[in-house]
């Protein structure tokens, strides 16, 4: 038998928040509630990832096809490192993460393989090539 949470998670979430907001705390679903909320951290890293794969992609190509230089990749780059400045500013303690040198390995992987496929190259190194400020800084691009 469907628990509501899993029938409906729009509907349970409402339900969830209106038991507590009424202080019915003993009629709350404790476990879900509490794997939701851990959900949501995993959320703001993933976006975190998403966004560093998509930025480091696009200074690969920046680095590796110069001929090929573009307003675009400019523009996606600038927008990057903005919208993953303001995420960090949001979520702070996301910022650890940006010197987790496992969780580095993993986006830089994800970068190379986006550009490799974006590109048809295969010249992109296999660990990380530039400093985690160099990579965030709207005044760097790769020569």
């Amino acid at each position: 038998m469907n628990t509501r949470y899993e029938a409906d998670i729009v509907v349970w979430a409402q339900e969830q928040a209106s038991l507590l907001r009424a202080g019915r705390f003993s009629e709350i679903d404790i476990a879900n509630i509490a794997e939701e909320i851990e959900d949501v951290g995993k959320s703001e890293k993933r976006e975190l990832a998403s966004r560093m794969a998509v930025l480091l992609a696009h200074l690969l190509k920046w680095k590796f096809q110069p001929g090929r230089l573009g307003s675009s990749w400019q523009r996606t780059i600038k927008e990057q490192r903005k919208a993953l400045a303001l995420h960090i500013k949001g979520t702070p303690s996301l910022k650890t993460t940006l010197s987790d040198s496992d969780w580095i390995a993993v986006v830089w992987a994800d970068a190379v393989s986006s550009a490799a496929q974006e590109t048809q190259l295969d010249v992109f190194p296999e660990d990380c090539i530039w400093e985690m400020g160099q990579i965030l800084s709207q005044e760097f691009y790769p020569e």
